[in-house]
């Protein structure tokens, strides 16, 4: 692994995890501004590193597999801090479907990957605009405290209401787009191996034509002549019969 500037900030992203847990439980006024200034400064990091990686051409596989988990443990950490916050069934169940979702769609991409489909369940509009609304909602419930006339909580709360309704359509979207792979045949094999099916017959290609003898039945191998050479008789060795 090579640390290059976008990896960097990635782990920095998931180091500001525990200071988020920290600034949330501190028993002062404070303590909610430091824990949103966490916040969107891990999504700025989020951006930053993207925006670097296809910038500075550093794009690397374990880049890829780690910038995603970062995202998702820090909104993960943070909608079950404000569950304790916010204890009624509803928002639990908002912040469940979004939790939820986002392991989905983790376990579906990993497993298109390796179909060779990842390509379908690419990042669509809705899951960008459900990003958006889900950010500012967890941002202004972190904050939690009115700004002058404004119930900073309540449009928070209402925001991730729609952040989940949106979490539902965008993963029926990955769904809808991965149907077509989850239920044909490109998924088939000897024992749900993809490549056991292709080695069977790749074993098979290797094995040596054989048919019953006519009087004691024993297996014998089909034997294919050589060029004869000039002025000699020709020699036989046992060859492999080719399968068509």
């Amino acid at each position: 692994m090579h640390l290059n500037t976008p990896i960097i900030l990635t782990f920095l992203r998931i180091a500001l995890i525990p200071v988020l847990v920290l600034f949330f439980y501190l028993p002062y006024t404070w303590s909610n501004l430091l824990a949103v200034i966490v916040f969107v400064l891990a999504a700025v990091t989020d951006w930053a590193d993207g925006f670097l990686a296809r910038r500075w051409d550093q794009g690397s596989d374990f880049g890829a597999f780690l910038d995603p988990v970062a995202d998702k443990l820090m909104v993960a950490v943070a909608l079950v801090l404000l569950v304790e916050r916010h204890p009624t069934a509803l928002f639990a169940i908002a912040a469940a479907v979004i939790i939820g979702r986002e392991i989905v769609i983790s376990a579906l991409r990993e497993w298109m990957a390796e179909m060779g489909e990842r390509g379908r369940v690419k990042v669509s509009a809705v899951g960008k605009v459900k990003t958006i609304f889900q950010m500012v909602a967890i941002s202004l419930l972190l904050y939690g405290s009115n700004i002058g006339v404004l119930p900073i909580a309540f449009i928070g709360e209402v925001l991730l209401y729609i952040a989940a309704g949106l979490t539902l359509w965008s993963m029926w979207v990955y769904l809808h787009s991965a149907w077509p792979i989850m239920v044909s045949g490109s998924y088939s094999g000897v024992n749900g191996n993809p490549t056991a099916g292709s080695n069977a017959d790749s074993e098979a290609m290797k094995a040596p034509a054989a048919e019953p003898d006519a009087e004691n039945a024993s297996p014998r191998i089909h034997t294919v002549p050589e060029e004869a050479s000039t002025g000699d008789t020709a020699s036989e060795e046992p060859r492999v019969a080719p399968h068509d």
